[in-house]
């Protein structure tokens, strides 16, 4: 059972939502010196999941979001294992979010990769209420758990399975997401489906990898309207990934095509290489509906403004990256399930 009550917690997690919404100096060190240990965990990308983050974090939508649970209904703290993501910053912030919430002990095995923006995080939290200082711990090695929330590849998922299958669990594997195009987006639209494919160099599992697209479609459109975004070539490593990309292409002689910082080849995959853009075609709405059905379990979110009848997750074009409360990752309440145990 929480030792908080629902407005209690609404005050701490806004409080906290204002508070990552304005830069400090202990923040401003962190994204300053952060590439030191992650490359990819560029200043402008920290600044975007901190504010994401910190606007995810207001009163109203704290609101609607914990009283849809009976946070009273556990008699017992329950020690719940994290093992959290680290290939875009604060990734794993909602898991450990949904364990505080639901009055229950977070033992976080955070990412190498992530470690440092999530202890900041926490910090502000426990300086807002100490109580929560008792509810969370971070450790190196999982044990004595009561059940357990792991995100990872779908290798290591096998092995996830193995040793937390005797637990309650939520198992995560990779997941993409995927653009729905119908040839009447303006180029605002087609402008903003670049931050879904661009934002975080690409890394995340909300990430759009793949468009679908009509016969037909003139992809000039497209390519001129993410032009904006050329300036993604510069970071080492993703010119890195463009330029073995690229020359695995030109070498099989894979028609491809290419503005200098994107490649796009028509493959009905769904997971593509960093710095390339699948794409297919689709004959009808029904027939896109289809395919996604087909890789449902495989889908993050789909971004369209097409009236599509899916079970995943729809969001507009700009939005993939700017995720909601109660947009669970895997479409898996994760409230839920820690309210149920």
């Amino acid at each position: 059972m929480s030792k908080f009550t629902i407005k209690e917690l609404i005050n701490t997690f806004s409080e906290l939502g204002k508070q990552l919404s304005a830069t400090d100096e202990e923040l401003t060190e962190i994204i300053n010196n952060e590439q030191q240990h992650n490359a990819w965990f560029t200043p402008a990308s920290i600044e975007k999941a901190v504010k994401a983050t910190g606007l995810m974090l207001n009163a109203d939508d704290l609101t609607a979001w914990l009283n849809k649970y009976d946070l009273a209904k556990s008699a017992s703290v329950k020690k719940i294992g994290l093992i959290l993501a680290g290939n875009i910053p604060l990734v794993g912030f909602h898991d450990v979010l949904c364990v505080l919430a639901t009055g229950n002990h977070a033992l976080i095995k955070a990412s190498v990769q992530d470690a440092r923006l999530i202890k900041y995080v926490l910090e502000k939290l426990t300086a807002i209420d100490s109580r929560f200082k008792d509810q969370f711990s971070f450790v190196e090695r999982l044990e004595n758990f009561d059940a357990v929330i792991a995100t990872g590849s779908n290798n290591s998922s096998r092995y996830f399975e193995y040793y937390f299958g005797k637990v309650p669990h939520i198992i995560r594997k990779n997941r993409n997401s995927l653009a729905v195009l119908t040839g009447n987006e303006t180029e605002h639209q087609l402008y903003n489906l670049g931050h879904d494919i661009f934002d975080y160099y690409g890394l995340g599992c909300r990430n759009v990898s793949k468009m679908l697209i009509p016969h037909n479609y003139e992809l000039a459109k497209f390519f001129e309207a993410i032009e904006p975004f050329q300036p993604i070539i510069n970071h080492h490593k993703y010119n890195n990934n463009y330029d073995y990309n690229k020359s695995i292409y030109l070498v099989n002689s894979d028609k491809h095509l290419d503005n200098g910082f994107l490649l796009l080849k028509e493959d009905e995959r769904l997971v593509s290489p960093l710095a390339v853009l699948y794409y297919s075609y689709y004959d009808d709405l029904q027939d896109a509906q289809q395919l996604i059905e087909n890789e449902s379990d495989k889908i993050q979110c789909i971004v369209s403004d097409a009236p599509l009848q899916v079970k995943n997750q729809l969001v507009n074009f700009g939005q993939s990256q700017q995720p909601g409360l109660s947009d669970y990752a895997d479409g898996i309440d994760t409230m839920d399930f820690l309210a149920n145990l």
